[in-house]
């Protein structure tokens, strides 16, 4: 009997999320406990998302029935950075459907989050995998998980034909795949699939129920959210970069210590990150533009700094398959270490699916308009264009052309 990919439930508990919502959830329980943030749903491929919005609302209506059990908070309590003070807020947690509105605007689902950003702030992955999955039961009923299990292991085959064997025992890759998953049970058969079979270094899962089930370290540090809020968090804007990568040392300490750099743009970031930043963090991120000259960029810099960057690590993130990962692997192996978290290409690569481009991103903080730029046309996010504007005049950069 062929085996469904479609489960009841579609987020599986309080833990099924990627773990970065967790790492700077607890930065802000100890920094900014009383900060208001607002949030936007957007569908980038323009697709009519009408006809899901009962079942959309059904699933996160589900959300708030969530806890964590002692168990999943035994499993978090192994991890030294996460303090006594945050698992106790953890264990009383409860989504909070007060601060979500869903529904339909100017032809279009919409769905909003607005309150005390500690409160929201675990509601974007589930609400984008909730999303995700309804759109693909709806749309593709027939399909089953071993059209998943056959295509993960064609990929393999791909890459065992042509990397050598030294090239494997160093690739790096992890799943990055939660928020646009084709559906939990994929993403799960992933995993499981990764775990014991990839022909490379299979190196973890940035989903945290996932990592628990299979016994990994979730993976994760900062997204977007951390970087963007700091515009309205007080500092002047020039240095809302600063403020943010210093309340984050002021937090982990040394851990955690991989960057975001293309919230403004990669440019703005390593002007501010200085000396004193690039010998705390353990290497960058890298999530929009060409991965290629990103990494041309970041390698100089730590040059410049008197840093080899042999001792540092850079992560990539933005839409990777595993061809375009041994591509990078290839053209940096040697100069600086590299690992890959893939996401799409893993968790909702099935033949004849179309994956969704989806985002829900933070728009205001303290009221007040927020922004990520980003290195590459049509990934800036904003409802506010002069803010916008504002933003690229302080950090002196230029407007991209548009990619249509």
């Amino acid at each position: 009997m062929s085996e469904s990919v479609f489960a009841d439930r579609i987020v599986q508990n309080l833990l099924d999320t990627d773990f970065y919502k967790l790492t700077m959830m607890q930065a802000v329980l100890h920094n900014y406990p009383n900060v208001e943030v607002e949030w936007e749903f957007r569908c980038r491929n323009s697709e009519d998302l009408r006809p899901y919005l009962a079942e959309i609302r059904y699933q996160i209506e589900r959300l708030a029935e969530l806890s964590l059990s002692p168990d999943q908070l035994g499993f978090l309590e192994r991890i030294s950075f996460m303090k006594p003070d945050f698992l106790r807020f953890l264990g009383l947690f409860r989504f909070n459907l007060r601060y979500v509105q869903t529904g339909i605007e100017n032809g279009e689902l919409f769905i909003r989050l607005r309150g005390p950003w500690l409160h929201v702030i675990l509601f974007e992955v589930p609400m984008l995998a909730i999303v995700s999955e309804v759109r693909n039961r709806y749309r593709y009923q027939t399909v089953i998980l071993e059209q998943a299990r056959e295509q993960l292991y064609r990929k393999f085959d791909w890459l065992t034909a042509n990397a050598s064997s030294d090239e494997l025992s160093e690739l790096q890759v992890a799943d990055f795949g939660t928020r646009r998953r084709f559906s939990y049970r994929v993403q799960e058969e992933v995993v499981s699939v990764l775990k014991h079979d990839f022909p490379g270094r299979f190196v973890g899962t940035s989903n945290v129920h996932l990592a628990r089930e299979f016994d990994m370290k979730p993976l994760g540090t900062m997204a977007h959210e951390w970087i963007m809020a700091h515009q309205q968090l007080g500092p002047r804007l020039i240095d809302s970069q600063i403020a943010a990568l210093d309340c984050w040392v002021r937090e982990y300490r040394g851990l955690l210590g991989i960057a975001l750099t293309d919230c403004i743009t990669t440019d703005a970031f390593l002007g501010d990150f200085d000396l004193y930043f690039a010998k705390l963090f353990d290497g960058l991120r890298h999530d929009s533009g060409d991965p290629i000259q990103w990494a041309e960029k970041a390698i100089a810099h730590y040059h410049k700094l008197g840093i080899e960057p042999m001792s540092k690590t850079l992560v990539f993130s933005d839409s990777l398959s595993l061809p375009k990962a041994l591509e990078i692997f290839r053209a940096l192996r040697g100069r600086i270490n590299v690992s890959f978290g893939i996401g799409t290409n893993l968790t909702c690569d099935i033949p004849g699916v179309e994956p969704m481009s989806i985002v829900l991103k933070m728009t205001a903080c303290n009221g007040q308009p927020v922004a990520k730029i980003s290195d590459e046309a049509g990934k800036t996010h904003c409802t506010d264009p002069n803010f916008v504007a504002y933003l690229r005049h302080v950090f002196k950069v230029p407007a991209l052309p548009s990619k249509e």
